[in-house]
């Protein structure tokens, strides 16, 4: 395998290029560093993946990238680079997520036509569900984001199948569900707790607390994502959740336990775009990629505690 990774350099991004090596494959990775969070951060993502046998980082924007070189060979595509966050997506700054969600996947799939790839992968969200489907959510139900992140996540879906089904290019859809572990985003919610709790600051919790989210952890994500490049049909989607729905008053409990650290809440109004609930449906993604989650939430949290101890 000839892997590019675009957001090679960022949380699922970093993980999914080491399995990938791990895995023998030869992988070019492609970021363009914005500045949604701190470049240091990225820059530590990829420290022990740049020097590796078979990896390659290129920096740059897809817009801007020679894609006809960096697909010259390549054998799977994994189009992970996107503008994240639910709560930033809203008033003028949609327009970023429209550019690097929307028309960079439109690029990125433009590119592919034509070529001999087994394989392009996109990362989708749970966001694209909405409030009103039935739990567990199944891939067959009707969308209904309520949040512009969301949509655009669910455009670059569409494109992904109509590019598919119109020039014949290998697509798979993941619907990632609440990823957490080593290496998290600072505005994701896991990083935000746990570098309060250790610093002795009150958590900020939005809402009652008895929202839920299905908890992913990261090894099980890229795995999936991985297995996907595989076995994946081409367009279809695939719901990939870790198993661990619980409420976010539960996280609080169970982040107390694995730091032995009090939490202190602190409590705000329920945010625009935040969904109620998730809960992944993956009977598709076990009959089609083999899928099972691993790892605990316990496991996982714990694991992600001592990786902040480690920083």
């Amino acid at each position: 395998m000839k892997a590019l990774v675009t957001g090679g350099a960022g949380f699922v991004g970093s993980h999914l290029s080491e399995r990938l090596l791990g895995q023998g494959a030869e992988v070019v990775a492609l970021d363009c560093f914005t500045d949604y969070y701190p470049r240091p951060l990225k820059e530590a993502n990829v420290a022990g993946l740049r020097g590796r046998p078979g990896y390659r980082l290129v920096e740059a924007a897809i817009k801007d990238a020679d894609l006809p070189a960096l697909l010259d060979g390549v054998t799977h595509v994994f189009h992970l680079a996107a503008q994240a966050g639910v709560r930033k997506s809203w008033g003028a700054d949609f327009r970023i997520y429209t550019e690097l969600n929307i028309d960079a996947t439109q690029i990125l799939l433009e590119a592919c036509v034509g070529r001999a790839i087994e394989k392009v992968v996109y990362a989708s969200s749970s966001s694209v569900y909405g409030d009103l489907v039935a739990m567990p959510m199944r891939e067959d139900a009707l969308p209904q984001p309520v949040s512009p992140y969301g949509v655009s996540k669910l455009s670059a879906e569409q494109l992904c199948y109509l590019y598919y089904s119109n020039f014949g290019v290998p697509t798979v859809s993941l619907r990632y569900f609440t990823v957490y572990g080593p290496r998290q985003r600072p505005d994701m919610g896991f990083h935000r707790f746990f570098s309060a709790v250790l610093a002795g600051r009150p958590v900020v919790q939005y809402g009652d607390g008895l929202q839920t989210r299905d908890f992913t952890f990261v090894a099980d994500a890229a795995r999936a994502t991985a297995d996907a490049g595989q076995r994946g049909v081409p367009g279809r989607v695939y719901n990939i959740g870790g198993g661990s729905r619980v409420t976010l008053l539960e996280v609080f409990d169970l982040i107390g336990k694995v730091s032995g650290r009090p939490v202190i809440i602190d409590h705000q109004p329920p945010q625009k775009g935040d969904m109620r609930d998730t809960y992944a449906d993956t009977t598709l993604a076990r009959a089609d990629l083999g899928f099972a989650p691993s790892v605990t939430l316990e496991q996982g949290l714990t694991a992600m505690h001592e990786w902040f101890l480690t920083r």
